[in-house]
């Protein structure tokens, strides 16, 4: 592979923290670039939600914005996939999957996550749109209505609780959850959310949800239907530098200290490859923080070494 110009950092992600960091380094007159692959976590949904003056903007319309922001203050682009890191004597070499290598000073991880969805007919058709997981997200759009909550991990219980604040028709699919205890029962019931135990066979619907089906044959209305995924963070990189990743009941993500310094030097970590919970906007101030961070650490190192030129001069 042949290796191009040093940039000051690579940004490997094009979403909301890694574009909020490119701008935040460019704006400080750093050599960035930004690799990324076009397939942004949220690309199935219709709005991004919980961002500060662009309520429900439309996520690829968002980050088309960052983008040409961070490319008026020079940041660069490359519309490809970061397929292999290691660390050099410079910082470190990134090995893109169209068969080229950039090299760079620091590394910023805004990789994200995927979702890995229950497994059930459905459930993947409707994504995004009426098949939902967070109450934050889409709560408001299907307040009201008659939702279904699918038992389909340890969130479950959780998510039927926040979802019954949206709406007085909130019902528990049991599906094969294990036993919530004598807690957990009294909740659901003082709260009037209806459990219906059985085994889950599909969802049903043309546009949009319709019905959730038991193996059984019953079937009942829902207009939107509450998942809890398992979230996969994209932490390939980051463990072929030498990283260990943290385990989470909901998935795996890349530890980071204040401002996303990872344990390993020179590499830093943000939006939801180090936080599984993180929305745009909450994504979006961590590559600030991040970016803001690398800075700091490339001007330290840059002092240093002027001090070391000008006493080597000297003597």
């Amino acid at each position: 592979m042949s290796t191009e110009e040093t940039y000051d950092v690579a940004i490997i992600g094009g979403g909301a923290a890694g574009l909020s960091a490119a701008v935040a380094l460019a704006r400080s007159l750093r050599q960035v670039l930004v690799i990324d692959d076009g397939q942004p976590r949220n690309a199935v949904s219709h709005a991004a939600h919980n961002v500060l003056g662009r309520e429900g903007v439309d996520p690829q319309e968002l980050l088309a914005t960052g983008r040409g922001e961070a490319e008026r203050f020079g940041a660069q682009f490359r519309n490809d996939r970061a397929v292999a890191a290691r660390r050099t004597e410079i910082g470190f070499e990134v090995d893109l999957a169209g068969g080229q290598s950039v090299a760079a000073r620091r590394v910023l991880l805004a990789t994200g996550l995927s979702d890995q969805l229950p497994d059930l007919p459905g459930v993947r058709k409707f994504w995004g749109t009426t098949v939902l997981h967070c109450p934050y997200c889409h709560g408001w759009e299907v307040k009201g209505q008659r939702i279904g909550i699918l038992a389909s991990g340890p969130m479950s219980i959780h998510q039927a609780l926040l979802f019954r604040q949206l709406s007085d028709d909130v019902t528990l699919f049991a599906h094969d959850m294990p036993d919530p205890g004598e807690q957990a029962w009294a909740e659901l019931d003082a709260l009037g959310i209806t459990v219906v135990t059985g085994e889950v066979a599909r969802l049903e619907g043309d546009d949009a949800v319709r019905s959730v089906v038991l193996a059984s044959g019953e079937d009942f209305a829902a207009d939107a239907v509450v998942v809890a995924p398992r979230f996969i963070a994209h932490t390939q990189l980051y463990e072929q530098l030498g990283g260990t990743v943290e385990q989470h009941p909901q998935g795996a993500f890349i530890p980071t200290q204040e401002r996303g310094q990872t344990e390993i030097p020179g590499v830093w970590a943000a939006g939801n490859s180090s936080d599984l919970m993180a929305m745009v906007s909450m994504a979006a101030s961590a590559g600030v923080l991040a970016g803001v961070a690398i800075n700091v650490d490339l001007a330290t190192e840059e002092a240093r070494v002027a001090v070391e030129r000008k006493a080597t001069a000297v003597s």
